[in-house]
Protein backbone atom coordinates (compact mmCIF):
# COMPACT_ATOMS: atom_id res chain seq x y z
CA UNK A 1 0.00 0.00 0.00
CA UNK A 2 1.22 3.53 -1.08
CA UNK A 3 0.00 6.22 1.18
CA UNK A 4 -1.05 9.36 -0.37
CA UNK A 5 1.26 12.45 0.23
CA UNK A 6 -0.99 15.41 1.56
CA UNK A 7 -0.67 19.28 2.35
CA UNK A 8 1.01 19.54 5.69
CA UNK A 9 0.46 23.54 7.54
CA UNK A 10 3.19 25.47 8.12
CA UNK A 11 3.17 27.34 11.42
CA UNK A 12 6.06 29.84 12.30
CA UNK A 13 5.68 29.12 15.77
CA UNK A 14 4.15 26.17 16.97
CA UNK A 15 1.98 26.75 20.00
CA UNK A 16 2.57 23.19 21.75
CA UNK A 17 6.26 24.46 22.71
CA UNK A 18 4.81 26.73 25.66
CA UNK A 19 2.33 26.16 27.96
CA UNK A 20 0.56 23.23 25.51
CA UNK A 21 -2.05 20.75 27.62
CA UNK A 22 -0.96 17.74 28.54
CA UNK A 23 -1.95 14.37 30.11
CA UNK A 24 0.68 13.48 32.58
CA UNK A 25 3.63 10.91 30.88
CA UNK A 26 3.15 11.58 27.01
CA UNK A 27 0.70 14.17 25.48
CA UNK A 28 0.30 17.45 23.44
CA UNK A 29 -2.05 19.00 20.76
CA UNK A 30 -0.07 19.60 17.85
CA UNK A 31 -1.08 16.72 15.27
CA UNK A 32 -1.26 16.13 11.64
CA UNK A 33 -4.64 15.69 10.05
CA UNK A 34 -4.70 13.88 6.93
CA UNK A 35 -6.20 11.06 5.25
CA UNK A 36 -4.83 7.63 3.98
CA UNK A 37 -5.87 4.42 2.54
CA UNK A 38 -7.86 2.08 5.21
CA UNK A 39 -6.18 -1.80 4.92
CA UNK A 40 -8.82 -3.91 6.64
CA UNK A 41 -6.04 -6.49 6.45
CA UNK A 42 -3.43 -4.85 8.06
CA UNK A 43 -1.30 -7.03 10.34
CA UNK A 44 -0.49 -4.99 13.19
CA UNK A 45 -0.74 -1.44 14.70
CA UNK A 46 2.50 0.07 15.57
CA UNK A 47 3.56 3.46 17.29
CA UNK A 48 6.94 4.92 15.01
CA UNK A 49 9.45 7.34 16.50
CA UNK A 50 9.31 10.34 13.78
CA UNK A 51 11.93 12.60 13.64
CA UNK A 52 11.85 13.66 9.67
CA UNK A 53 15.14 12.18 9.00
CA UNK A 54 15.78 9.44 6.12
CA UNK A 55 15.77 6.49 8.92
CA UNK A 56 13.05 6.88 10.86
CA UNK A 57 10.79 7.75 7.30
CA UNK A 58 12.12 4.99 5.80
CA UNK A 59 11.25 2.50 8.86
CA UNK A 60 7.55 3.67 8.76
CA UNK A 61 7.45 2.57 5.09
CA UNK A 62 8.92 -0.17 5.64
CA UNK A 63 6.31 -1.26 7.84
CA UNK A 64 3.41 0.15 5.30
CA UNK A 65 5.03 -2.43 2.63
CA UNK A 66 3.39 -4.95 5.28
CA UNK A 67 -0.18 -3.27 5.84
CA UNK A 68 0.99 -2.08 9.31
CA UNK A 69 -0.72 0.92 10.09
CA UNK A 70 1.23 3.27 12.14
CA UNK A 71 0.72 6.68 13.78
CA UNK A 72 4.04 8.67 14.24
CA UNK A 73 5.47 10.85 17.64
CA UNK A 74 7.58 13.67 17.71
CA UNK A 75 9.44 14.48 20.66
CA UNK A 76 10.21 18.12 21.33
CA UNK A 77 13.29 18.39 23.80
CA UNK A 78 13.91 21.65 23.82
CA UNK A 79 17.28 21.33 22.46
CA UNK A 80 16.20 21.48 18.34
CA UNK A 81 18.27 23.79 16.40
CA UNK A 82 15.12 24.78 13.94
CA UNK A 83 12.78 25.21 16.67
CA UNK A 84 15.17 27.72 18.22
CA UNK A 85 16.10 29.46 15.02
CA UNK A 86 12.51 30.44 14.55
CA UNK A 87 12.42 31.36 18.39
CA UNK A 88 15.19 33.76 18.07
CA UNK A 89 13.48 35.06 14.47
CA UNK A 90 16.22 33.37 12.45
CA UNK A 91 15.68 33.91 8.38
CA UNK A 92 17.00 29.96 8.22
CA UNK A 93 13.81 28.75 9.90
CA UNK A 94 11.28 31.47 8.45
CA UNK A 95 8.67 29.67 6.78
CA UNK A 96 9.76 25.88 7.73
CA UNK A 97 7.48 23.37 8.77
CA UNK A 98 8.39 20.91 11.52
CA UNK A 99 9.90 17.83 10.16
CA UNK A 100 8.14 15.14 12.04
CA UNK A 101 5.12 17.25 10.81
CA UNK A 102 6.19 17.10 7.19
CA UNK A 103 7.51 13.66 7.29
CA UNK A 104 4.05 12.37 8.92
CA UNK A 105 2.59 14.20 5.92
CA UNK A 106 3.96 12.33 3.52
CA UNK A 107 3.82 9.41 4.68
CA UNK A 108 0.11 9.77 5.06
CA UNK A 109 0.30 8.87 8.96
CA UNK A 110 -0.97 11.07 12.01
CA UNK A 111 2.10 12.36 14.12
CA UNK A 112 2.11 13.67 17.73
CA UNK A 113 4.36 16.16 19.04
CA UNK A 114 5.36 15.34 22.26
CA UNK A 115 7.12 17.78 24.75
CA UNK A 116 9.18 16.63 26.91
CA UNK A 117 11.39 19.39 27.02
CA UNK A 118 11.19 19.76 31.27
CA UNK A 119 12.06 16.17 31.98
CA UNK A 120 14.56 16.62 29.13
CA UNK A 121 16.27 19.06 31.00
CA UNK A 122 17.27 16.32 33.61
CA UNK A 123 18.59 13.87 31.93
CA UNK A 124 20.93 16.72 30.23
CA UNK A 125 22.36 17.71 33.23
CA UNK A 126 22.06 14.46 34.94
CA UNK A 127 22.36 11.77 32.24
CA UNK A 128 22.17 8.52 33.99
CA UNK A 129 24.55 6.92 30.80
CA UNK A 130 27.07 9.64 30.64
CA UNK A 131 27.49 11.96 27.10
CA UNK A 132 28.89 11.21 23.83
CA UNK A 133 31.20 13.39 22.20
CA UNK A 134 29.98 16.57 23.40
CA UNK A 135 26.69 17.05 25.61
CA UNK A 136 24.57 14.51 23.94
CA UNK A 137 23.14 12.06 26.69
CA UNK A 138 22.20 9.99 23.79
CA UNK A 139 21.28 6.82 25.77
CA UNK A 140 19.21 8.37 28.53
CA UNK A 141 17.36 10.46 25.61
CA UNK A 142 16.45 7.36 23.73
CA UNK A 143 15.43 5.41 26.38
CA UNK A 144 12.94 8.51 27.54
CA UNK A 145 11.31 8.78 24.11
CA UNK A 146 10.83 4.88 23.60
CA UNK A 147 9.78 4.52 26.82
CA UNK A 148 7.20 7.44 26.53
CA UNK A 149 6.63 5.36 22.82
CA UNK A 150 5.68 2.27 24.71
CA UNK A 151 3.32 3.97 27.06
CA UNK A 152 1.37 5.27 23.84
CA UNK A 153 1.65 1.48 22.18
CA UNK A 154 -0.55 -0.10 25.44
CA UNK A 155 -2.90 3.14 25.62
CA UNK A 156 -3.94 2.57 22.20
CA UNK A 157 -3.44 -0.99 21.78
CA UNK A 158 -1.24 -0.51 19.34
CA UNK A 159 1.24 -3.81 18.79
CA UNK A 160 4.88 -2.70 18.67
CA UNK A 161 7.37 0.50 18.39
CA UNK A 162 9.14 0.78 15.90
CA UNK A 163 12.42 3.39 15.29
CA UNK A 164 15.01 3.73 12.50
CA UNK A 165 17.90 2.92 14.37
CA UNK A 166 20.67 1.43 12.57
CA UNK A 167 23.39 -0.86 14.24
CA UNK A 168 26.25 1.15 14.49
CA UNK A 169 25.71 4.09 13.15
CA UNK A 170 25.86 6.49 16.01
CA UNK A 171 28.97 5.29 18.43
CA UNK A 172 27.19 5.63 22.00
CA UNK A 173 23.75 4.70 21.38
CA UNK A 174 23.25 2.53 18.34
CA UNK A 175 25.84 -0.43 19.50
CA UNK A 176 24.38 -3.51 20.81
CA UNK A 177 25.02 -2.69 24.41
CA UNK A 178 23.33 0.26 24.38
CA UNK A 179 20.12 -0.45 22.05
CA UNK A 180 19.82 -4.05 24.60
CA UNK A 181 19.64 -1.27 27.39
CA UNK A 182 17.74 1.34 25.64
CA UNK A 183 15.22 -1.53 24.75
CA UNK A 184 15.20 -2.77 28.42
CA UNK A 185 14.83 0.63 30.36
CA UNK A 186 12.18 1.20 28.08
CA UNK A 187 10.40 -1.95 29.19
CA UNK A 188 9.89 -3.02 25.47
CA UNK A 189 11.64 -6.31 25.59
CA UNK A 190 10.37 -8.14 22.32
CA UNK A 191 8.20 -5.11 21.18
CA UNK A 192 10.52 -2.66 19.95
CA UNK A 193 11.76 -3.29 16.03
CA UNK A 194 13.96 -1.89 14.31
CA UNK A 195 12.90 -2.38 10.84
CA UNK A 196 16.47 -1.14 8.83
CA UNK A 197 18.99 -3.20 11.25
CA UNK A 198 15.97 -6.06 12.34
CA UNK A 199 18.12 -9.10 10.23
CA UNK A 200 21.59 -8.02 12.48
CA UNK A 201 19.44 -8.29 16.02
CA UNK A 202 17.39 -11.26 17.58
CA UNK A 203 14.52 -12.17 16.57
CA UNK A 204 11.23 -9.77 18.87
CA UNK A 205 8.20 -11.01 19.57
CA UNK A 206 6.38 -8.80 17.11
CA UNK A 207 8.08 -11.62 14.33
CA UNK A 208 7.77 -14.99 16.39
CA UNK A 209 3.82 -14.30 16.13
CA UNK A 210 3.88 -13.47 12.56
CA UNK A 211 2.49 -9.95 12.89
CA UNK A 212 5.41 -8.84 10.00
CA UNK A 213 7.55 -10.80 7.98
CA UNK A 214 11.48 -10.89 9.33
CA UNK A 215 12.26 -11.50 5.60
CA UNK A 216 11.17 -7.97 4.22
CA UNK A 217 12.86 -6.49 7.13
CA UNK A 218 16.81 -5.20 6.22
CA UNK A 219 20.09 -5.82 7.65
CA UNK A 220 21.85 -2.27 7.96
CA UNK A 221 24.93 -2.09 9.55
CA UNK A 222 27.70 0.94 9.96
CA UNK A 223 27.72 4.59 9.46
CA UNK A 224 27.38 4.47 5.79
CA UNK A 225 24.04 6.17 4.52
CA UNK A 226 24.21 4.23 0.83
CA UNK A 227 21.82 1.47 1.74
CA UNK A 228 19.60 3.87 2.87
CA UNK A 229 19.17 6.29 -0.12
CA UNK A 230 18.90 3.27 -2.40
CA UNK A 231 16.23 1.97 0.04
CA UNK A 232 14.48 5.73 -0.61
CA UNK A 233 14.25 5.47 -4.28
CA UNK A 234 13.26 1.70 -4.26
CA UNK A 235 10.30 2.83 -2.41
CA UNK A 236 9.84 6.27 -3.96
CA UNK A 237 10.81 8.47 -1.34
CA UNK A 238 12.03 12.20 -2.26
CA UNK A 239 11.28 14.16 0.47
CA UNK A 240 13.85 13.88 3.18
CA UNK A 241 16.22 16.21 5.15
CA UNK A 242 19.94 15.09 4.91
CA UNK A 243 20.77 11.74 5.09
CA UNK A 244 23.49 12.18 7.92
CA UNK A 245 20.96 15.57 9.35
CA UNK A 246 20.08 16.39 12.72
CA UNK A 247 18.61 18.63 13.96
CA UNK A 248 20.21 18.72 18.31
CA UNK A 249 22.32 21.35 19.82
CA UNK A 250 23.62 19.22 22.32
CA UNK A 251 25.85 17.23 19.88
CA UNK A 252 27.41 20.60 18.68
CA UNK A 253 30.82 21.61 19.60
CA UNK A 254 30.62 25.11 19.62
CA UNK A 255 27.05 24.65 21.94
CA UNK A 256 29.23 22.01 23.78
CA UNK A 257 31.56 24.42 24.71
CA UNK A 258 28.99 27.59 26.14
CA UNK A 259 27.05 25.14 27.84
CA UNK A 260 30.14 23.55 29.79
CA UNK A 261 31.60 26.97 30.49
CA UNK A 262 28.19 27.94 32.19
CA UNK A 263 28.43 25.06 34.42
CA UNK A 264 32.24 25.40 35.34
CA UNK A 265 31.64 29.27 36.35
CA UNK A 266 27.98 28.21 38.18
CA UNK A 267 27.67 24.45 38.86
CA UNK A 268 25.14 25.15 40.88
CA UNK A 269 22.29 27.14 38.06
CA UNK A 270 19.22 25.74 37.71
CA UNK A 271 18.96 25.33 33.89
CA UNK A 272 15.90 26.22 32.22
CA UNK A 273 14.75 26.95 28.90
CA UNK A 274 15.65 30.83 28.56
CA UNK A 275 19.40 30.28 29.81
CA UNK A 276 19.79 27.47 27.06
CA UNK A 277 18.24 30.08 24.65
CA UNK A 278 20.82 32.56 25.60
CA UNK A 279 23.38 29.46 24.90
CA UNK A 280 22.39 28.63 21.12
CA UNK A 281 22.20 33.09 20.08
CA UNK A 282 25.32 35.62 19.43
CA UNK A 283 28.70 35.32 19.90
CA UNK A 284 30.15 34.38 23.25
CA UNK A 285 33.40 35.73 25.46
CA UNK A 286 34.30 34.97 28.69
CA UNK A 287 36.42 38.02 30.24
CA UNK A 288 39.66 38.06 32.55
CA UNK A 289 37.49 39.15 35.39
CA UNK A 290 35.10 36.25 34.94
CA UNK A 291 32.57 38.50 32.88
CA UNK A 292 30.26 36.56 30.87
CA UNK A 293 29.65 37.93 27.51
CA UNK A 294 27.18 37.47 24.76
CA UNK A 295 26.95 39.50 21.60
CA UNK A 296 23.91 39.20 19.28
CA UNK A 297 24.53 38.48 15.77
CA UNK A 298 21.81 40.02 13.86
CA UNK A 299 18.27 41.83 14.64
CA UNK A 300 16.43 38.41 15.59
CA UNK A 301 19.11 37.55 18.06
CA UNK A 302 19.36 41.44 19.33
CA UNK A 303 15.75 41.49 19.97
CA UNK A 304 15.81 38.07 21.58
CA UNK A 305 18.92 38.88 24.32
CA UNK A 306 16.92 42.13 24.96
CA UNK A 307 13.75 40.49 25.64
CA UNK A 308 15.64 37.98 27.87
CA UNK A 309 17.71 40.54 29.81
CA UNK A 310 14.46 42.71 30.55
CA UNK A 311 12.73 40.10 31.67
CA UNK A 312 15.24 39.34 34.35
CA UNK A 313 15.97 36.06 33.00
CA UNK A 314 19.45 36.79 32.61
CA UNK A 315 20.46 37.50 36.82
CA UNK A 316 22.68 40.62 36.81
CA UNK A 317 22.33 40.64 33.26
CA UNK A 318 23.07 44.14 31.79
CA UNK A 319 22.55 45.65 27.82
CA UNK A 320 25.26 47.50 26.08
CA UNK A 321 24.56 49.30 22.70
CA UNK A 322 26.52 51.94 20.36
CA UNK A 323 24.25 54.43 20.30
CA UNK A 324 24.38 56.38 16.97
CA UNK A 325 25.66 53.46 15.12
CA UNK A 326 24.40 50.11 13.80
CA UNK A 327 25.51 47.17 15.43
CA UNK A 328 24.99 43.98 18.49
CA UNK A 329 23.19 43.97 21.33
CA UNK A 330 25.37 43.04 24.20
CA UNK A 331 24.40 41.63 27.23
CA UNK A 332 26.85 41.16 30.69
CA UNK A 333 26.77 39.89 33.93
CA UNK A 334 29.36 39.95 37.00
CA UNK A 335 32.82 40.82 36.16
CA UNK A 336 34.65 43.88 37.35
CA UNK A 337 35.43 47.83 35.71
CA UNK A 338 38.27 46.56 33.75
CA UNK A 339 35.54 43.53 31.93
CA UNK A 340 33.11 46.05 31.46
CA UNK A 341 35.52 48.30 29.56
CA UNK A 342 36.27 45.57 27.66
CA UNK A 343 32.58 44.07 26.68
CA UNK A 344 31.86 48.43 25.49
CA UNK A 345 35.00 48.12 23.36
CA UNK A 346 33.66 44.67 21.81
CA UNK A 347 30.55 45.47 21.15
CA UNK A 348 31.98 48.89 19.31
CA UNK A 349 34.17 46.07 17.03
CA UNK A 350 30.87 44.41 16.17
CA UNK A 351 29.11 47.76 15.58
CA UNK A 352 29.73 49.65 11.43
CA UNK A 353 31.34 52.69 13.36
CA UNK A 354 35.07 52.69 11.20
CA UNK A 355 38.21 51.73 13.23
CA UNK A 356 39.42 54.24 14.71
CA UNK A 357 36.20 56.31 15.67
CA UNK A 358 35.05 57.51 19.36
CA UNK A 359 31.42 56.17 19.70
CA UNK A 360 29.07 56.81 22.58
CA UNK A 361 28.76 52.54 24.45
CA UNK A 362 25.93 52.93 26.72
CA UNK A 363 25.47 50.11 29.80
CA UNK A 364 22.52 49.87 31.56
CA UNK A 365 20.38 47.53 33.61
CA UNK A 366 16.90 47.18 32.13
CA UNK A 367 14.95 45.85 34.77
CA UNK A 368 15.08 49.11 36.92
CA UNK A 369 16.37 51.58 34.31
CA UNK A 370 15.67 53.13 30.62
CA UNK A 371 18.51 53.17 28.44
CA UNK A 372 19.59 57.28 28.67
CA UNK A 373 20.04 56.72 32.58
CA UNK A 374 22.96 54.14 32.18
CA UNK A 375 26.43 54.50 32.24
CA UNK A 376 27.94 55.96 29.50
CA UNK A 377 31.22 55.07 27.90
CA UNK A 378 33.19 56.90 24.85
CA UNK A 379 35.14 53.73 23.03
CA UNK A 380 37.52 53.94 20.17
CA UNK A 381 36.72 51.17 17.59
CA UNK A 382 39.73 48.98 17.32
CA UNK A 383 40.72 45.52 16.13
CA UNK A 384 40.86 43.35 18.72
CA UNK A 385 42.25 39.72 19.13
CA UNK A 386 39.44 38.10 20.69
CA UNK A 387 40.65 34.29 20.26
CA UNK A 388 41.92 34.32 23.62
CA UNK A 389 38.49 34.54 25.16
CA UNK A 390 36.15 33.57 22.92
CA UNK A 391 34.14 30.29 23.88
Amino acid sequence: MRATAVKYPVHPVYPFIHGAPRVPGVRSIAQTHMTTEHNESRKAKAIALVSGGLDSTLAVRLMQEQGVEVEGLHFYTGFCITEQQRRSGNPKAEGKPNDGLRAGSELGIPVEIVDISKEYLEIVTNPKHGYGANVNPCIDCRSMMIRKAGEVMRERGADFVITGEVLGQRPMSQNRRAMDVIEGEAELEGRLVRPLSAKNLPTTVVERDNLIDREQLKGFNGRTRKPQMALARELGVEDYMQPAGGCCFLTDENFARKFRDLFAHKPDIQLDHDQIMMLTVGRHFRLPGGMKVVVGRDAGENSMIQSLVTRGVIAGGNLIVVEDHKGPMTVVTDGDAADRALAAAITARYSDAREGTVVPVRIWDPTCQEQPQGELLNITVAALDLDPVRI
